[in-house]
């Protein structure tokens, strides 16, 4: 029982590092390394307790030991590997959207479902997003992504379904589950269509749905996905005013409002590949 208990909990371990972005699985194993190794030290075996009321702590400390020093050698390795897979499936990621953007290939629709969130989330990368995959065989929560840009948090669903209409259900689940972990926003990505019910539950809400005509934008555009357009919205929308181009990459620029310092609250004109461009205007009314 112990040995699958272990056996369980290094599976774990791997498929986590897996599906972080390599760099960080691979920080996490020098940092678990640096950390078990100093613990192992700290708790190197000390002399026989003297008496039977000093067995608890001697027995605890010698536990901490063989723990740490054990583990050192199982956890650091298990980030390791877990490093070089998602270094792979990255490269095999960034491939396939070369391939689709560039028009070579099969279309979409004719991905698996696991193609296919790996083509939503390199597209999202591409505009500059943070993604954490944690789509698989394994209940997914309703979630098949886990975006980052600065503070914020966004969510992903994704529907590889080109016969059959994402319905609300689809669109309600992820709504709730952004709820629950505060995200700021989401996306539901299918290559088919939404229901007339879904496109109506996600007006004005924090939710982008993006269909089968709209996915090309998502692929192909490098400013296209930032965030969705209820947060958008709440970050003061474009009028009449013509976005201005980036004075440092010529980028087109995004309306966005001030969040926190000094001038909280005002909106000014920031770069469409923020974090990667940090390029900013002050936005005339």
């Amino acid at each position: 029982m112990a040995r699958r208990r272990r056996d369980s909990f290094l599976t774990d371990v791997l498929t986590i590092a897996s599906k972080l972005p390599w760099k960080i699985s691979l920080m996490a194993a020098v940092v678990s390394l640096a950390l078990l190794h100093l613990v192992a030290v700290m708790t190197a075996p000390i002399a026989m307790a003297r008496s039977m009321a000093d067995m608890g702590p001697v027995v605890v400390h010698q536990m901490i030991h063989t723990f740490a020093l054990l583990f050192q050698f199982v956890i650091p390795p298990a980030f390791v590997v877990g490093a070089a897979v998602s270094f792979f499936k990255q490269r095999r990621s960034v491939t396939l959207f070369k391939e689709v953007r560039t028009g070579y290939g099969r279309d979409v629709g004719s991905f698996s479902w696991q193609q296919f969130e790996i083509l939503v989330a390199e597209g999202f990368r591409q505009q500059g997003f943070s993604v954490f995959e944690k789509g698989g065989p394994a209940p997914d929560g309703g979630v098949d992504l886990v975006l980052s840009r600065g503070r914020d948090k966004y969510l992903v669903q994704c529907k590889q379904w080109r016969a059959q209409q994402v319905g609300v259900t689809i669109v309600r689940e992820l709504y709730g589950v952004m709820a629950a972990e505060l995200a700021a926003g989401g996306y539901v990505v299918t290559s088919g269509r939404f229901t007339a019910d879904a496109k109506q539950f996600a007006a004005g809400r924090n939710i982008e749905l993006i269909d089968g005509d709209r996915l090309g934008s998502l692929l192909r555009d490098p400013v296209a996905g930032s965030a969705p357009r209820a947060v958008r919205s709440a970050a003061v929308q474009l009028t009449s005013n013509p976005a201005p181009q980036c004075p440092n990459c010529q980028t087109s620029m995004v309306a966005r409002v001030a969040k926190q310092g000094p001038n909280a609250g005002s909106s000014f004109w920031g770069c469409g590949r923020y974090p990667k461009c940090r390029g900013t205007l002050p936005k005339v009314a």
